[in-house]
């Protein structure tokens, strides 16, 4: 699977009414080959992540964005499942709160940073200042000054954006950022089923179809952001997000691959340590 046709790297535009939100239709036929291979990437990534929390010399942060059921929440539960949970750090940000507000629109991101060695998701993230914010103008209500809120706002949190993230990379930090294409029918289907399943109701909010009556708006703002925050070093994947068999397949194949490039390995002892251990190992042996 070569993941470039997903990529985005600055390189190019993006325009979402031509990209794919659902598996090719050769693959369809394929499914449980291709739900083995995931199965086998989720167990790979598990021995990735023992060594990347051993080294310690770089962290990782999940970047996921998506349209109201889209998938966010299950992919996560899916590929984080062989992971040790002690070096996974999850984070679902919600609205701001007043304390946030009252601080730069990062500042609640940057205190959940992971420590080198783990792994941070991100389900949502700073991205909703350049998404939501854009369609609904809450820059309108931002208690900022006058300067600061000219007609270039948002341009100007694009170049925040990248150079928070710049900044990341040259302190040790890997970002994979993944936006979960969902087609519109999809959403429909999915919000219904959460009308007609009762242990899915939980999931419904009536605010989704106030989102979705914005579609084109929000198609319009994702475009921007992925168009305008993508880079060599953080570049932005466009995971089809009809079918999330192919979605979770796709988004272990994307974080596998940021691992090799990673390459953690177990930091290895001078030798005088080693002669420790053997020394540690013999007393062990000789207790009565």
């Amino acid at each position: 699977m070569k993941l470039d046709e997903f990529m985005y790297d600055g390189s190019k535009e993006i325009h979402l009414k031509n990209v794919k939100c659902g598996a090719p239709k050769e693959l369809k036929e394929q499914k449980e080959e291709i739900r083995a291979k995931t199965a086998e990437n989720i167990r790979e990534l598990s021995a990735y992540q023992e060594k990347l929390y051993a080294d310690g010399r770089e962290g990782l942060i999940l970047v996921l964005q998506a349209r109201d059921a889209a998938g966010k929440d299950s992919t996560v539960k899916h590929i984080m499942s062989g992971i040790n949970p002690a070096g996974v750090d999850v984070y679902s940000f919600k609205t701001p709160s007043k304390e946030e507000l009252a601080h730069d629109f990062l500042w609640r991101f940057n205190k959940a940073l992971p420590e080198r060695g783990k792994i941070a998701i991100f389900n949502r993230s700073y991205y909703e200042d350049v998404l939501v914010v854009r369609v609904r103008r809450l820059d309108k209500t931002y208690r900022m000054p006058e300067r600061t809120l000219g007609k270039d706002f948002f341009e100007k949190r694009y170049k925040h954006i990248l150079n928070y993230e710049d900044e990341l990379y040259e302190n040790g930090y890997q970002i994979v950022k993944i936006f979960l294409n969902v087609s519109k029918e999809k959403e429909k289907e999915r919000l219904l089923e959460r009308i007609d399943t009762p242990e899915k109701n939980w999931k419904f909010s009536s605010g989704d179809l106030a989102e979705r009556k914005l579609w084109d708006d929000y198609t319009d703002a994702y475009e921007q952001m992925i168009t305008h925050t993508s880079s060599k070093d953080s570049p932005w994947f466009v995971v089809p997000a009809d079918q999330k068999w192919y979605t979770h397949y796709l988004v272990s194949e994307i974080l596998l691959a940021r691992m090799k490039k990673i390459d953690p390995k177990f930091p290895e002892l001078p030798e005088e340590e080693k002669a420790k251990l053997q020394e540690c190992r013999r007393m062990l042996l000789e207790e009565e």
